[in-house]
C-alpha cells in the first residue's frame, strides 16, 4: 500500500518501511509521530479513501543538510554579500499506513484558563484595603505650606518674563545690500 503525504509544504510518497527526509519535525530520535494530511492512498492500481486515514512513522533523526552557499554581486557598485544556510531536517521511517485519526478533547485549553482566574483573587487580596473605622486619611499639604501657594503663582509669571530674551537692535535694524555696483558704463 502507499500513499501521498503532505508535510512541510511538500509532498511524499510513501510506503511502509521506507525511509524520508523531511523539513524539520519537534521531536526526538525514536519518537513515533502521525502524519495525518494524507492526500491520495491506494494500492496497486486502485484508490481508497483517504477520510481519517494517518501514516504513522518514527524519527531516526534530527539532521542538517549540505550547507548552500548565496553570494550576491552588483558589478561596479562594490557590493558583495555572502552568506551560508543549512536547512534543518528530520529523517523519518515510515510504519504503517492506513490507522484512524484519533480524536483529542479540548479539556485540558478549559483546566488552563481557570488557573490564572484563581490566581487574581488572591493578588486582590494581598492588597491592604482600609477599614471604615480608620476613617478618610487626611490630605498632605502642598510645599512650602498653605501660605506659599498665593505667593507662589503672583510670581510664576514675573520669572517668566525674567527669563525671556531681550531683542537685540541688531535683528531690526534693516539689513545692508552688500551688492557691489556692476562694472560697466561710466557716466
Amino acid at each position: 500500500m502507499f500513499a501521498i503525504v503532505r508535510t512541510g509544504g511538500k509532498q511524499y510518497r510513501v510506503a511502509a518501511g521506507d525511509k524520508i527526509v523531511i523539513e524539520k519535525i519537534a521531536g526526538e530520535a525514536g519518537d513515533t509521530i502521525s502524519l495525518d494530511d494524507v492526500l491520495l492512498a491506494g494500492e496497486g492500481g486502485d484508490l481508497k479513501s483517504t477520510d481519517g486515514l494517518v501514516v504513522a512513522a518514527e524519527i531516526i533523526a534530527q539532521a542538517k543538510a549540505d550547507k548552500v552557499t548565496v553570494f550576491k554581486k552588483k558589478r561596479r557598485h562594490n557590493y558583495r554579500r555572502k552568506r551560508g544556510h543549512r536547512q534543518q531536517l528530520t529523517i523519518l521511517r515510515i510504519l504503517s499506513i492506513g490507522g484512524k485519526k484519533a480524536e483529542t478533547k479540548k479539556a485540558a485549553p478549559a483546566s488552563t484558563e481557570k488557573a490564572p482566574a484563581a490566581e487574581k483573587p488572591a493578588k486582590a487580596a494581598a492588597k491592604p484595603v482600609p477599614s471604615k473605622a480608620e476613617g478618610p486619611k487626611p490630605e498632605a499639604p502642598a510645599k512650602g505650606g498653605a501660605e506659599a501657594a498665593p505667593e507662589a503663582t503672583a510670581e510664576a509669571p514675573k520669572k517668566a518674563a525674567a527669563t525671556r530674551k531681550a531683542p537685540d537692535a541688531k535683528a531690526d535694524a534693516p539689513k545692508k545690500s552688500t551688492k557691489k555696483p556692476a562694472a560697466g558704463k561710466a557716466e
